[in-house]
């Protein structure tokens, strides 16, 4: 008998035949004799549905009651799973997050788990249940809901099964595995058999809609094995765990191109020590998650002024103009642009650490395609541009087809 999590997301149980499928699987594990847990995200759309309900009422809705809002996306998927279940004769109970005893901090919207006491899930096993966990969300120690920002299920999923101590988990979605690509973008994207946490974190965080980056750090630090596989067949998936030495035999893993991206230039900002801290500081206590930076320095008048250009993603786009615009005067920048017409194509591969050349050659394929680098950032296992976006798709097969074939 295993103990094993299984984590279902919005395209996998975006109808009700789609719930009853998840139950049917679920029910095969649970007869087999295993101990089964299941975390769910909301039925597809509905998070944007509830999203824009909330913005009919204001431009900027306040994110403990968003968080309010958005955590009865999962409740609903929870309480229906747990009713197909009863259907097939499957004794299960569901669990809003808090049930589950997932303690996170006071971030609304983007909390972080602190701990999770699952004593409750544990109880309701033994006594022969499939426990059916609301992802996406938490409390508090006060007792205040939260939710853990988007494709925040899969962090549920991967730290219930660390605190659970589980035998096998697993993430269901609507494809094979993790491809070297977007397979719906790039028809020669290759499904691999497996993938190292450090290379499925940088494409997770560069774009790849296969995991939550937050995640995939979590399984790295906890040691959690996992495997993402389609919820729609049997076919075998993509295992994420430590790397191995064959892993980098293979120089590119994969590439990523991310769209939800967008570029802020402060124009003349004053370029004396602690001006970064007193711009990038309040970004961070509003939760607005910098990527890339270049500074271009010259002068104004005679005095040193820099040019300070930074990626957000577009959802943060709003807050982060609002903690700008709050500071203009006390920094003293002449103008704040943005730019939404960006996206951030990234290569990635622990081969990279032992292979030169990867970057001189991502800029050959980009130049012969004609695309513009407006910033550039590297990692030991990755290099990221950010292009026009206008060009994305285009420069991601190109990209692809000359790393991965």
């Amino acid at each position: 008998m295993a103990l094993i999590v299984q984590k279902y997301g919005g395209t996998s149980v975006a109808t009700t035949d789609r719930i009853k499928a998840v139950a049917d699987r679920v029910a095969r594990y649970h007869r087999n004799g295993d101990q089964v847990v299941v975390v769910v995200s909301a039925m597809s759309g509905v998070t944007d549905k509830l999203i824009g309900m909330a913005r009919s009422m204001t431009d900027m809705p306040a994110e403990r009651e968003m968080d309010m809002l958005l955590a009865t996306g999962e409740q609903t998927t929870i309480a229906l799973t747990a009713m197909a279940l009863h259907s097939l004769n499957i004794p299960a109970a569901s669990l809003t997050g808090a049930q589950a005893g997932i303690t996170t901090d006071g971030v609304h919207s983007k909390a972080k788990i602190k701990n999770i006491t699952p004593a409750q899930a544990h109880s309701l096993l033994d006594q022969g249940n499939v426990v059916i966990v609301a992802g996406f969300q938490g409390r508090t120690s006060e007792g205040q809901i939260t939710t853990l920002g988007r494709g925040g299920s899969d962090l549920t999923a991967i730290a219930m099964a660390a605190a659970l101590k589980a035998d096998l988990c697993q993430i269901y979605t609507d494809v094979d595995g993790v491809y070297s690509a977007d397979p719906r973008i790039v028809a020669t994207a290759r499904k691999m058999e497996s993938i190292s946490y450090d290379e499925m974190l940088e494409l997770a965080s560069s774009g790849a809609k296969v995991m939550q980056s937050r995640s995939v750090e979590f399984a790295k630090k906890f040691g959690v094995v996992f495997e993402v596989r389609s919820s729609l067949n049997d076919n075998p998936g993509t295992t994420v765990k430590e790397s191995s030495p064959d892993m980098e035999n293979v120089v590119v893993r994969g590439v990523s191109l991310d769209k939800n991206q967008a570029k802020v230039t402060l124009l003349n900002v004053p370029d004396h020590p602690g001006v970064a801290a007193s711009i990038f500081q309040p970004l961070s206590a509003a939760a607005v998650n910098v990527d890339m930076i270049v500074q271009n320095v010259s002068h104004e008048d005679g005095l040193p002024v820099t040019d300070l250009s930074f990626t957000v993603e577009k959802t943060d786009l709003t807050k982060a103009q609002k903690v700008l615009n709050d500071l203009q005067q006390s920094i003293g920048f002449a103008e704040m642009t943005t730019d939404e017409s960006i996206c951030k194509l990234s290569v990635v591969g622990v081969g990279m650490k032992s292979h030169s050349g990867v970057a001189a050659r991502l800029f050959e394929v980009l130049s012969t395609e004609k695309v513009n680098i407006l910033m550039i950032s590297t990692s030991e296992i990755k290099i990221s541009v950010v292009i026009e976006c206008s060009k994305g798709e285009a420069a991601l097969k190109s990209t692809h087809a000359a790393f991965v074939g």
